[in-house]
């Protein structure tokens, strides 16, 4: 797509989407409005609108534009990555977890397992359904209404990729932190990261890219964090040597966290 065929579809996403509220938004309204701005007023309507099922042409354009739009942001096949110094079954990656070709990507969720209703939210949960379409939000939702209750911390599910690179996305929900963490807390953690392991060697993915579970907003100390991710993915991997997991990739977004993952992967042992 080029720019205006790119602006021209995000137009008519948004008309779509404020239509279906029962609202109208004329053209003029959104004339003269760069990429930057239609991208913003997507993606708050998106972030906000309920799992309800869209038409075969809002679907279809969706399409395009989020497969465009991740595209022009650079795919990073996991293939190329280089693995850790200490741990050939391992490496780590900074970058957006949404551009990221793998069988299985981690998303950070909450326990409603909706996604991130926030309009614009620079969390992991808003950025990966954003990216994934509004399918997302529907299989989720309907996972849900057959459970019929909130997701329990240190659990996983999976679900499509749709428009994201990687096949698969495994959401779980970590333990929420204030103060210290205890050990319930770090039990949950480590729960957490296990049980993405298992449901990606459920579906028999070779590669899943991990998260930082928990950290952030959710308070988890991160660099006790990332020890026990580093330690409980080394001890999975170890018990499931002939199982299709062999390779584990941890996403770090920041410069602490890059930092701390390099100690403890091309350092000692945590």
């Amino acid at each position: 797509m080029t720019d205006i065929e790119l602006n021209e579809a995000l137009r008519n996403l948004i008309g779509y989407l404020v239509e279906e509220r029962g609202l109208r938004v004329t053209d003029h309204e959104l004339d003269g409005q760069n990429f930057d701005q239609l991208w913003h007023e997507f993606r708050a309507l998106v972030n906000t609108r309920a799992p309800i099922e869209a038409t075969p042409e809002f679907l279809t354009l969706q399409d395009r534009v989020l497969q465009n739009i991740i595209e022009r942001h650079g795919i990073t096949d996991v293939h190329t990555l280089p693995r850790t110094a200490t741990d050939a079954r391992l490496s780590i990656w900074r970058g957006d977890i949404t551009t990221l070709r793998a069988d299985a990507i981690v998303n950070a969720a909450n326990s409603g397992m909706t996604g991130c209703w926030a309009p614009n939210h620079s969390c992991i949960d808003n950025a990966i359904h954003t990216f994934a379409g509004v399918e997302l939000r529907l299989e989720c939702a309907r996972l849900m209404g057959i459970q019929g209750y909130p997701e329990p911390t240190g659990q996983a599910k999976s679900t499509r990729g749709y428009n994201l690179p990687a096949r698969y996305v495994i959401h779980t929900v970590g333990p929420i932190v204030n103060g210290a963490p205890t050990d319930e807390h770090r039990m949950q953690l480590a729960s957490s990261y296990r049980h993405c392991l298992d449901e990606a060697a459920r579906l028999g993915c070779a590669s899943i890219a991990l998260c930082c579970i928990s950290t952030g907003v959710f308070g988890f100390p991160q660099y006790e964090a990332a020890q026990i991710a580093v330690r409980t993915v080394r001890a999975w991997l170890d018990e499931h040597t002939d199982g299709s997991v062999t390779h584990v990739i941890f996403t770090v977004f920041g410069d602490k966290d890059e930092s701390i993952y390099h100690d403890l992967l091309d350092g000692n042992r945590p």
